[in-house]
């Protein structure tokens, strides 16, 4: 059984993945730390498990491995400090708000002799593994091209803070979509073009919405939505759709279709609760699986560097105007 500690419950992530740890019978969910220490406290005993005010006890009380939930910004220093611990590190995306941090993140775990993950769940939906699968045995052939949406709601606090997240929706959520494709097509983005801004909401000092251009390996271009778009009122908090066009047909893909339509007076609005697969404990799984097997979690330290390549182009191409080229560093 692999003991797991989380770091910082500042995304709302941490506590899917949280649960996930209660849920596993190979994990040990053996504490948090958070810098935060009324919000760790609270999590902790939510949770029941011990709460650790010193990041340095935290990391010298023998965990297998961590989940790094931080601020965007914060990601660097707590992975380097993990990883120097011996801890096995599944860091939340973007797993760096930029690529200088990105590269030091996966050289501190090589270093080390430390597995890495990215907490890329969509490699673990249903609808999307499917599409893989088909992907992988031709039924499509070539793909020629793919429109891609991830909408969401505004999440507030530090996203829309720069000096915390180092981006708003166009780094939040073109991630998501940038892997997926990665890893469906075995392809490497070249160029984007994205035009991007504060247009639904003001007081905040990051983008809320991105329309982005792009192209992959072989031609293949790819149009692109990332947005806080979705009211407060939605059923969830988004969407992940794509669309995709082969030389043998035509796939349309909703990420998170597997739903079930609640009607919640208490609430005062509807939701959706879901069925089938969950991504967020196949994710937590797969973390555990790699400590226990001694190697790489699915979605790497590198993939999550690719996706941050993607986006560090789209914002340089929506502050100059022109198509960026993605630029890939050695590893």
């Amino acid at each position: 059984m692999a003991k797991i500690g989380v770091m910082s419950f500042a995304h709302m992530h941490a506590y899917a993945y949280a649960e996930a740890l209660k849920s596993l019978p190979n994990a040990d969910f053996a504490g948090v730390w958070d810098d935060d220490a009324a919000r760790g406290e609270a999590a902790a005993k939510l949770y029941g498990v011990p709460f650790t005010a010193d990041m340095d006890a935290f990391l010298g009380g023998g965990l297998d491995g961590v989940i790094i939930t931080s601020e965007n910004m914060k990601h660097r220093a707590m992975v380097e400090k993990a990883a120097a611990a011996g801890a096995w590190i599944l860091c939340e995306k973007p797993i760096a708000p930029n690529t200088e941090d990105a590269a030091a993140i996966v050289a501190a775990c090589k270093q080390a002799k430390v597995g890495l993950g990215t907490a890329f769940p969509c490699r673990f939906i249903p609808a999307l593994t499917q599409v893989k699968d088909q992907l992988d045995a031709g039924g499509l052939g070539a793909l020629y091209a793919a429109s891609c949406t991830n909408n969401g709601q505004f999440p507030g606090g530090w996203f829309a803070d720069e000096a915390l997240s180092g981006g708003g929706a166009t780094m939040d959520h073109t991630v998501h979509v940038a892997d997926v494709l990665r890893w469906f097509t075995g392809k490497e983005f070249t160029k984007v073009y994205c035009e991007n801004g504060n247009l639904l909401r003001e007081g905040i000092n990051t983008d809320d919405i991105g329309a982005l251009h792009l192209e992959m390996d072989g031609g293949l271009v790819v149009s692109h939505i990332a947005s806080w778009n979705r009211p407060q009122s939605f059923p969830t908090w988004g969407d992940v759709t794509m669309e995709l066009v082969g030389e043998r047909g035509v796939v349309n893909v909703d990420a998170f279709n597997q739903k079930i339509d609640v009607y919640d007076d208490e609430a005062g609005k509807g939701a959706w609760a879901y069925w089938g697969g969950d991504p967020n404990r196949s994710l937590v799984n797969d973390f555990i699986a790699a400590i226990h097997e001694g190697r790489e979690p699915a979605a790497t330290g590198v993939d999550g560097l690719r996706a941050v390549e993607v986006t560090e182009a789209a914002y340089a191409s929506a502050k100059s105007g022109a198509m960026a080229e993605v630029k890939r560093l050695a590893i």
